[in-house]
């Protein structure tokens, strides 16, 4: 498969998370009626339009501002880019305050360019016209095509194109083939057709004022749209900087999405980060009698980079964006949302006592996503915070707790391992990939990754080995954990499964309750990552490090689970669930009505009702009763009874199916 996506074509290629710009159309009017309402912006807007367009001789791209008066805020009538509850939805807006908006004006990106040309400053112009093709597109393949070629940074500093990042044009003039080609080669369509998800568009507005013909490309309903950008390979230096032929995959989110079940689902790309607004939405502003279109894709392309979008927000003069903090703020909320609804999901189990003292615990996670988690650029990672403390608020356990630099306590010098069992607290579960360099040492510097020494990133569901693109997705270093994408057996689950074995003072004799919590953070910019850069003095660098430190570095929390076990003396918590002076059924239950019977010598005193969250749901009270009925009204699941008697306290799990 590695050798595929090495070919490379003359064709001009590329394609970044595609941008749905869906197109105006009118299939009940007559041709007559169309040419008499296609015109119905004031005679400013047309003069404003005409300054921004049509498109010029042997020119190939125009940036946002061509798009923005037919496909931006409708500020005359406030009719048009509007869902159907009247919720302002217009591409542009969405769009400014995007990863993919701003992808030219980046800070860390500018700064990791200058990292690589100061490392191996004979590569600078090739290294530059690279990341360009993904970073400024536009700026990029107007060089190209006019042979003028390559296409550095300090090209990118003074043109207006190049800057707009990926913009509304150099996705949809992506053509059928989009996506046959990997790294920032893309396949353009140079006849200025602009293709959109709808049939029938309205031709002569787009035609009037930007110079290109809108038309139906299946194509920008798929993830092909997506794969130039989202496969990138390397060609690997040593550390003298000189090419050693071989290749690094240092990115691949395209073929971790081929590799799993969201592709055989046709669940693609657009469906996550561009989801769809099932409704009619007027698409152009000031078109009269413009039907809706439905389904509408919204333009907020949210990912998971709260980081850099808050940091770029907050640096907005600096950087020369013009996006507005509520929009900024729309697409962070966006992405929060993402992250916490549609990524990952925990289970979290006790596993019994090992000994008198030592409890264990098992913490699985599985994959929403269609792709590994985290996915993309390699300075990504998860980690897993793990707490376990007693009623009176000490604390027994803990693992993933981060310093007041936001860097993981007790992280592994070089490497922290994958780990399947963990028992110490400087011990801490890290998904992320490595990159060593041709002397095996650890890397971020991308011209110099050679090998993976570990990606433990959490695989999708219906992730294979035995797929042909695996060998540009593969799993490393996880040494012989069997649970690791694997579920009885069976290969493909998404899900990892992490044990906790903690030491309990007093263990089967403790008086209380523990409780354990669960949390999964992300991080898009760890400060170990971008210190191997900060050694370095370019102004890219410099600029990047006073608004990195200035920044919250706060990671995201992804998903929380708890537990709360409650214990009485001499009893141990599996005693404790199997005591037959006790009974509660049936268990589990099909309509959640329990029968609580307790031997005759027994008063039931209370009853506490808690959820798998570990709340306490109900508090029931009624002294001198050996039997209950009691009926758990809340959600399918797992729920654990405290209930006190004269015989002292004791605790019941139970499900409700």
């Amino acid at each position: 498969m590695l050798a595929f996506l090495l070919r490379y074509k003359k064709t001009a290629a590329f394609a970044v998370p595609v941008l749905f710009l869906v197109f105006a159309s009118n299939t009940s009017l007559s041709t007559e009626k169309k040419k008499a309402a296609r015109l119905y912006h004031t005679e400013q807007q047309r003069r404003m339009l005409k300054m921004l367009g049509p498109i010029e001789p042997g020119q190939y791209f125009l940036t946002s501002s061509a798009c923005k008066g037919c496909h931006g805020k409708d500020v005359l009538h406030g009719t048009a880019n509007v869902d159907p509850l009247g919720n302002d939805v217009n591409l542009y807006d969405d769009w400014q305050a995007t990863m993919m908006a701003l992808s030219a004006k980046d800070p860390l990106w500018r700064a990791k360019v200058s990292h690589e040309v100061y490392t191996n400053p004979g590569h600078g112009p090739a290294l530059e016209n690279k990341c360009t093709s993904c970073h400024a597109p536009m700026g990029h393949y107007t060089a190209y095509f006019q042979g003028t070629s390559p296409y550095t940074m300090a090209h990118l500093q003074n043109d207006t194109i190049g800057l707009d990042g990926v913009s509304c044009v150099s996705c949809h003039i992506q053509g059928s083939n989009a996506g046959s080609q990997f790294s920032g080669i893309i396949q353009y369509d140079t006849t200025r057709h602009m293709y959109g998800p709808f049939s029938d568009p309205m031709i002569g507005p787009m035609q009037l004022y930007t110079g290109f013909t809108p038309a139906l490309g299946n194509h920008m309903s798929t993830s092909m749209v997506c794969a130039s950008c989202h496969t990138l390979i390397t060609d690997v230096t040593d550390l003298n900087g000189n090419y050693t032929g071989d290749k690094f995959i240092e990115q691949a989110t395209f073929h971790e999405w081929k590799n799993s079940i969201f592709s055989a689902t046709d669940k693609n790309c657009q469906s996550c980060h561009m989801p769809a607004i099932r409704g009619p939405v007027i698409i152009a502003n000031d078109i009269l009698n413009l039907p809706g279109r439905t389904p509408f894709n919204l333009h907020k392309f949210m990912g998971s980079n709260v980081f850099m979008l808050q940091l770029m927000k907050n640096n907005k003069a600096a950087l020369g964006i013009t996006a507005t903090d509520d929009n900024f703020d729309s697409t962070i909320a966006g992405t929060i949302h993402m992250l916490q609804n549609s990524t990952l999901e925990l289970g979290l189990g006790f596993d019994g006592w090992l000994s008198d003292t030592v409890a264990s615990f098992s913490l699985k996670l599985s994959n929403k996503a269609g792709h590994k988690f985290p996915s993309g650029y390699p300075s990504r990672r998860a980690f897993v915070q793990f707490v376990a403390t007693t009623q009176e608020g000490d604390t027994l356990f803990r693992s993933g707790m981060l310093d007041p630099q936001y860097e993981l306590i007790g992280h592994d010098a070089v490497t922290e391992p994958h780990h399947q069992v963990i028992s110490q607290e400087d011990q801490v579960q890290i998904y992320e990939m490595v990159m060593n360099d041709v002397a095996g040492n650890r890397t971020t510097m991308l011209e110099r990754a050679h090998t993976k020494i570990k990606d433990n990133r959490l695989p999708p569901n219906g992730f294979l080995s035995s797929v042909p693109v695996y060998d540009t997705v593969s799993v490393e270093g996880i040494g012989s954990d069997t649970d690791f994408n694997n579920e009885g057996g069976n290969e493909g689950s998404g899900t990892d499964r992490v044990n906790y074995r903690i030491c309990v003072p007093g263990g089967n004799q403790l008086t209380g309750s523990i409780h354990v919590y669960a949390k999964v953070y992300f991080q898009s910019v760890p400060p170990r990552w971008v210190s191997e850069m900060f050694n370095v003095n370019t102004p890219e660098i410099n600029l990047f490090k006073s608004m990195f430190q200035a920044a919250d570095k706060s990671p995201v929390l992804v998903a929380a689970t708890q537990m709360l076990f409650v214990l009485t003396p001499n009893t141990s918590l599996d005693e404790a669930f199997k005591n037959p002076a006790l009974l509660v059924s049936p268990n589990p239950s099909v309509d959640g009505l329990l029968k609580i019977t307790a031997q005759s010598d027994v008063s039931i005193y209370s009853v506490q009702v808690y959820n798998s969250s570990g709340v306490c749901t109900d508090n029931l009270r009624n002294p001198g009763s050996s039997q209950w009925e009691y009926l758990l009204c809340g959600a399918p699941g797992q729920y654990v009874l405290r209930i006190e008697t004269s015989k002292g306290t004791f605790v019941k799990k139970v499900i409700k199916l």
